[in-house]
């Protein structure tokens, strides 16, 4: 059986509305934000702030930005920036986020949009009512891949959906240093990894009402793996596994009483699928040529062309979704065991 998949719904990355960038922080993920932004897109990043103006003269000569700016008031005061990108460590999104939105900015802020759901709501309220767009970096959401799969569930294509499983793994090593094994940074693997699991679970089963975590955590009360099983409004259940201690391929499944899509790259980058009837197989092969990170530049456009039409929400990811992932993410990290208190002012490098 041969299936004729729907074309993605993505924003086209040239020849759409432009909008100014501005960036906070001068990280991995703001250099590989910034790099597919100006090799992929007619998308600019305007201007750079960091506490260290060194930082931030080194980013900007790199990517080639005109704006320097050696402190984050400078940065979203600046005429040129539009939108903000939030790329500093996660518990500071809420601070540098509201400092955007009071300036009047757009903000798109990297996920999780914070550590916790309290904090997802006041930074949503803060957005709605400044009237600016803001927006988790759900980038996956935004994939070629993820839009056609979106379909076919809209469509009835896979009948009731009743199960789906999913996981991120990344390993590191444990060293005392790494924010990662640190309860003060936001550190574990649920805020790093296993927001896009969380995230992947609600996608593909809807808003979770029960759930059930366990896991492990290390000395200092940071969650190291866990497995959560939830179940939806509708009865569909959902597995979701995240780890730092190990690495796993991301091969995320949906199953539906018609057909099942089972990913046959990471589910997280732009990748490929298998939808299966039966015995019989059909693959969406993935047609941007973009792989890894390049894949952020999808939620940039869609971005773009939100503000141009007037929307203050994203019609892919809303503010209630990221709510509602930090909530299922509160959920899963109360069950592992007490929470380590999370500072919004974590002394690091931007």
């Amino acid at each position: 059986m041969t299936t004729t998949f729907p074309e993605p719904e993505v924003e086209a990355l040239r020849g759409g509305p432009v909008l100014g960038w501005g960036v906070i922080g001068s990280g991995t993920i703001a250099n590989d934000f910034t790099r597919t932004l100006h090799a992929n897109s007619d998308q600019r990043v305007v201007a750079v702030g960091s506490r260290s103006a060194e930082r931030a003269s080194a980013f900007a000569a790199r990517h080639g930005v005109p704006g320097v700016h050696d402190s984050y008031e400078a940065l979203v005061a600046d005429p040129s920036v539009d939108v903000v990108y939030v790329a500093s460590p996660h518990p500071q999104h809420l601070e540098h986020a509201l400092l955007a939105i009071g300036a009047g900015k757009h903000v798109l802020v990297e996920k999780p949009m914070t550590t916790s759901e309290a904090d997802t709501r006041t930074l949503a309220a803060a957005a709605r009512e400044a009237g600016v767009l803001a927006m988790e970096a759900m980038w996956t959401r935004y994939l070629p891949g993820t839009t056609v799969v979106a379909r076919l569930l809209a469509d009835g294509a896979l009948g009731d959906v009743r199960s789906a499983s999913v996981d991120v793994g990344w390993p590191h090593d444990p060293d005392p240093a790494d924010r990662m094994f640190d309860p003060a940074a936001g550190g574990g693997a649920l805020l790093d990894a296993g927001v896009y699991g969380h995230w992947f679970a609600r996608f593909a089963t809807g808003a979770p009402v029960t759930s059930r975590t366990s896991g492990t955590l290390s000395e200092r009360g940071v969650d190291l793996q866990s497995v959560t099983v939830s179940t939806a409004g509708g009865g569909a259940q959902a597995v979701v596994t995240t780890s730092i201690t190990a690495w796993t391929p991301g091969l995320a499944v949906i199953a539906g009483s018609r057909a099942t899509v089972r990913y046959t790259d990471h589910f997280v980058f732009p990748a490929s699928f298998a939808l299966h009837h039966r015995a019989d197989e059909s693959r969406w092969e993935d047609p941007s040529g973009l792989r890894g990170r390049d894949g952020l530049v999808w939620q940039a456009a869609a971005l773009a062309r939100y503000v141009h039409d007037g929307r203050t929400d994203s019609p892919l990811h809303s503010l209630d979704d990221a709510i509602g992932v930090a909530a299922a993410l509160d959920a899963a990290r109360a069950a592992l065991g007490p929470a380590p208190r999370v500072s919004e002012r974590v002394t690091s490098t931007p």
